[in-house]
């Protein structure tokens, strides 16, 4: 497929904007970039699809989200207003979770990969919870990734908090997902091994985790660095995380969950917001990666992560949204926002880092679960992912400048056109592989089923 009359923002090493640009797409890769003119003359045979204009960008990758809460939107908490992050846990998710069938695990994946798709986010790391239905959750966020035609990293959330058995079939469920995708591979699935947090989480589970994912730890493919299965976990979110290990340990959280065997280069450490720089120092050493999602630190009223810091110190740094919409631009303006809030500085988190975060990191990141994997940047070889967007700016746009647009002037509204793998997932804002008024029905009734559980 030859893609015509495109403003190409690049992105990746070469950074470039190419006004009246193509590029090809052949088995899922890109195999050409160029002038439209040239390209549509080398190959005159392709099936083209006319960007008429727009700016053609990667695909979005979101490093760290819950698509099991999507039924949270607008659901009233019983009793009063959480009032600290512990009562939050408590109040909304851990009875949200609980209350969550097996049809509502694959409705609620389903609600926000239409999101997705429509926010033109392409590649997403789940983290995933249902204590009531445990065995088979997966499999079902699996089969709806497979429908809308995204990539997706799944792992079940492990927690001591709802018993030693349901912990076991947290354990035996991340397991057992690992070892069906060895048996029979799929490019857009992978798996790590979920964990809640160091607070709900005793040593003898943890340990019990690290035996555990050695087992499941997918045969490394030819020619690709061993990784082993890693673990995806929330770390230092608030104060009250390290309050837990001091007691429990004696240590910080970073130390102890070191001393577990948990960190490490396919290792997620989701938040850290709450960690000091001799925490900073061992994530950078161990090759882990720190997750930002700053929305949410926000809305929880946790403070905001020292991402300047932590990549001072060498550490891993990308962005993801902890289950708010897969709008990847939301996130970013975000991003750059809090942190100079946070600073008190308007120097600090500039656009240019902020870019480098959401597609650079992030594509680094997607490259721990599928090697090799090319995201972040369209060029020769790189994987097909990329999007339209309706965006016609009223000043000049450059390779230099276009952090700052995609800040201040994009939104992700203007997404026309999503495009996974090389197929074509939205044209012109219409959904191709999943059909959102069937899922949206069928989601505002199983809400309203799960709400009147969540209240009895």
């Amino acid at each position: 497929m030859l893609i015509t009359n495109g403003r190409i923002a690049t992105l990746g090493t070469t950074n470039q904007v190419i006004e009246a640009g193509a590029l090809r797409i052949d088995g899922g890769l890109i195999a050409a970039v160029g002038d439209a003119s040239a390209l549509k003359k080398a190959y005159p045979d392709d099936e083209v699809l006319d960007a008429r204009g727009q700016l053609v960008m990667p695909g979005g990758i979101c490093a760290h989200t819950h698509f099991y809460g999507a039924f949270a939107r607008g659901m009233a908490v019983p009793g009063e207003a959480p009032s600290t992050f512990t009562q939050i846990l408590e109040r909304l998710w851990w009875r949200l979770d609980k209350a969550l069938t097996m049809e509502d695990v694959r409705y609620s994946a389903l609600v926000c990969l239409v999101d997705a798709v429509r926010h033109g986010t392409t590649t997403l790391i789940d983290h995933h919870a249902s204590p009531n239905a445990i065995e088979g959750s997966l499999d079902a966020i699996a089969e709806g990734a497979k429908q809308a035609g995204l990539r997706a990293s799944l792992c079940y959330e492990v927690t001591d908090r709802d018993g030693p058995g349901r912990a076991r079939a947290g354990i035996e469920e991340n397991v057992r997902f690992a070892k069906s995708l060895a048996a029979r591979p799929d490019s857009h699935l992978s798996a790590s091994f979920g964990l809640h947090a160091s607070l709900t989480l005793s040593d003898k589970t943890l340990a019990d985790c690290v035996a555990a994912a050695v087992g499941a730890s997918p045969p490394t493919p030819p020619g690709a660095a061993k990784n082993g299965l890693g673990f995806h976990i929330h770390v230092a979110e608030h104060q009250a995380d390290q309050d837990d290990a001091l007691r429990r340990s004696g240590v910080r959280v970073v130390h102890r969950l070191h001393q577990a065997g948990i960190l490490g280069p396919c290792t997620i450490a989701a938040h850290c917001v709450h960690v000091d720089e001799t925490e900073m120092e061992v994530l950078a050493e161990t090759g882990t990666w720190v997750t930002h999602q700053p929305r949410s630190n926000m809305n929880n009223a946790v403070g905001t992560a020292r991402v300047e810091e932590m990549l001072s110190a060498g550490a891993n740094v990308g962005l993801g949204n902890d289950g708010f919409s897969n709008d990847v631009f939301a996130e970013m303006k975000a991003a750059y926002l809090a942190g100079k809030l946070a600073r008190r500085d308007p120097r600090a988190m500039p656009g240019d880092l902020v870019t480098r975060l959401s597609y650079a990191h992030n594509a680094r990141l997607a490259r721990a679960f599928w090697p090799g994997l090319a995201l972040g940047e369209l060029r020769p070889g790189a994987t097909a992912d990329l999007v339209f967007l309706d965006y016609h700016p009223t000043t000049p746009l450059t390779a230099g400048n276009l952090p700052w647009h995609l800040i201040f002037g994009v939104d992700a509204s203007a997404i026309t056109t999503t495009i996974c793998a090389g197929r074509v997932l939205m044209r012109d804002r219409r959904l191709l592989t999943l059909d959102e008024e069937a899922i949206t029905a069928r989601s505002r009734e199983l809400a309203a089923q799960v709400w009147k559980r969540v209240e009895g």
